[in-house]
């Protein structure tokens, strides 16, 4: 049957199964709707100081309620990236758009009934519940790598993947600097109103550009499971899922690197999506800036440094290896932690070395974040679907424990604990080295 199709033209082979899209229209469409889920989580950072004030939270209760979103955007990866095995990207992405709507739906009315006069903390439930829904749309991270890598040949993922999650994760950086503008606007209430018309328009936007690699096109016009990888071949795929999702689970999970691997994005975009809701409220409380300026400093010099350079991660990680690149990448996060702690806590607070410090700290978790998914297929490429789901739920999952760990740094230690709460940076990060040095010391240079 493969002599055969090689004796075919590809563009012959389109026509007949009426297939659509390609590798890069492809990657378009995985990062558009990345960003779009991503960008929800954007609101929590520079609003905590505002919930803080009107509803009197204790600094654990802030840390929980800026690391909602995480919670459902780091569990619900797990079930729906090892769906994308199954049906493709489309679907697993689209479901949870809606979710994050529905999310973002609620925190808007809860807002244009009760703020400011009315939002007490007897409302903080529901507003953790509406949080935990919009973060839904983070999530989607784990649905786009497996969707990207099964358009993408192996010499190309840490590339493609680079780009994918690199111009992805700039939503929170954006959205952050808009997000003060947008509040002396349209006030709170509306700021979050006009979110979601963002998150409605967008996802409207990714139902009509995207597609699913061709095997899964294939698939669901009913066509056989060795024909269709047999074609998808023919049309330059090379990775293909088991076709299960819990087999795509069950099959990673038995792979002790998947795990390794897991502890490591724990570190890094774990890391990342605490800071990028931590450090707004780090630079407005204990640097005294106000809301713009917080919330630009984090998207400049954090939120968008560590997003653009995850690109330039990727493909360092294709030259270096995934498990050196992150050895370096996670000295570059202990730097950084260090300097936050020593200008902070020890010595008079040093804006600029602070700032160096979170420039580092940026730096270090977007190379990190590229290297440990250059090293998901090469792994587990039986199941990147399901090892993207473990790798990328569970290590974003630090995003929600996180932060009201730092948070209780601030109740111990008062005002100076926003300084101390670093340590858990310095500690992460040397448990990510160790591993990183097993790795590759036990299974060979990438």
């Amino acid at each position: 049957m493969r002599g055969f199709y090689r004796m075919v033209d590809k563009s012959e082979l389109v026509l007949k199964y009426r297939l659509k899209g390609d590798p890069k229209t492809g990657l378009i469409a995985a990062t558009f709707g990345f960003f779009v889920g991503f960008a929800a989580v954007a609101l929590y950072g520079p609003t905590a100081k505002v919930f803080k004030e009107v509803m009197g939270l204790s600094g654990f209760l802030l840390g929980l309620l800026v690391a909602a979103p995480q919670l459902s955007g780091s569990l619900l990866r797990i079930p729906f990236g090892a769906w994308v095995d199954k049906v493709g990207g489309k679907k697993p992405l689209s479901t949870l758009l809606f979710l994050s709507i529905i999310g973002m739906a609620g925190l808007s009315t809860i807002l244009l009934l009760y703020y400011p006069t009315n939002l007490n903390i007897g409302l903080y439930p529901a507003i953790l519940i509406f949080g935990i829904l919009s973060g839904c749309g983070v999530a989607t991270f784990s649905v786009g790598i497996p969707q990207t890598s099964y358009w993408y040949p192996q010499r190309k993922q840490g590339w493609a993947l680079g780009v994918y999650a690199g111009l992805g994760n700039t939503a929170p950086g954006f959205f952050t600097i808009i997000l003060p503008f947008a509040l002396a606007a349209l006030g709170l209430t509306y700021s979050y109103v006009a979110w979601l018309l963002f998150l409605l328009v967008g996802t409207a936007i990714y139902l009509l550009i995207a597609h699913d690699a061709y095997y899964f096109q294939l698939r669901a016009k009913g066509v056989p499971r060795g024909e269709s990888i047999e074609v998808a071949k023919e049309l330059g795929q090379e990775l293909f899922p088991s076709g299960k999702v819990t087999e795509a689970l069950k099959i990673s999970a038995k792979i002790p690197r998947t795990w390794a691997l897991v502890l490591l994005y724990f570190t890094s975009f774990g890391g990342f999506l605490a800071l990028t809701t931590w450090f707004p409220t780090y630079w407005s409380i204990y640097y005294g800036f106000d809301l713009r300026s917080a919330g630009i400093l984090t998207a400049i010099f954090f939120s968008l440094l560590a997003s653009f350079i995850r690109v330039y991660g990727g493909s360092l990680s294709d030259k270096m290896g995934g498990e050196k690149t992150a050895i370096l990448s996670f000295a570059l996060v202990i730097l950084g932690a260090f300097l936050l702690i020593i200008t902070g806590a020890f010595i008079p607070k040093i804006f600029y070395s602070s700032l160096l410090g979170s420039i580092f700290i940026g730096a270090g978790m977007g190379i990190a974040n590229a290297a440990v998914f250059k090293l998901v297929p090469k792994y587990v490429p039986e199941a990147v679907g399901g090892a993207s789901g473990w790798v990328g739920g569970l290590g974003a999952f630090g995003g929600f424990a996180v932060p009201p760990i730092l948070g209780l740094f601030v109740d111990v230690f008062g005002l100076v604990g926003y300084s101390l709460g670093f340590i858990v940076y310095i500690l992460l990060a040397l448990m990510s080295i160790a591993i990183s040095i097993i790795l590759m010391k036990t299974y060979g240079h990438s």
